[in-house]
């Protein structure tokens, strides 16, 4: 199961991506492997405040409808709208098309604060 270097994980799954002072957020290879098909993605708007380890959207599986819980605080500056028509992106490619949404951070040492690559193998390793 991949885990990217050079991304932070927060605890429950989600990754986060700095690209030049914003961050990426999207869900774990192993999130999404544990839910199974992903068949629809609740996304919040572009300008919405994030409050980190706060639930920010949710998705569907066939199995379960899991909620995202924002790993920092800030607003949103960008939404991936390909997910709603393909939300099978997130089993597909939960590190490069599945991307949900672009945070402009309230504070960006929050993100120091996440698990680094090697401590979240260690955490879902344990799991």
């Amino acid at each position: 199961m991949g885990v990217p270097k050079g991304l932070r994980y927060s605890q429950e799954h989600e990754w986060v991506k700095d690209e030049n002072g914003n961050f990426r957020v999207g869900i774990t290879e192993f999130a999404q492997s544990e839910l199974g098909d992903i068949v629809f993605v609740e996304l919040p708007e572009v300008g919405a405040e994030l409050q980190a380890n706060e639930p920010f959207g949710s998705v569907e599986s066939v199995k379960t409808v899991s909620e995202l819980y924002a790993p920092i605080s800030g607003k949103v500056v960008e939404v991936n709208e390909e997910l709603t028509d393909n939300p099978e992106y997130v089993n597909e490619s939960p590190f490069e098309k599945a991307w949900m949404v672009l945070i402009e951070p309230a504070n960006p040492s929050e993100v120091e604060q996440l698990l680094t690559a090697e401590q979240y193998e260690e955490m879902i390793n344990e799991a």
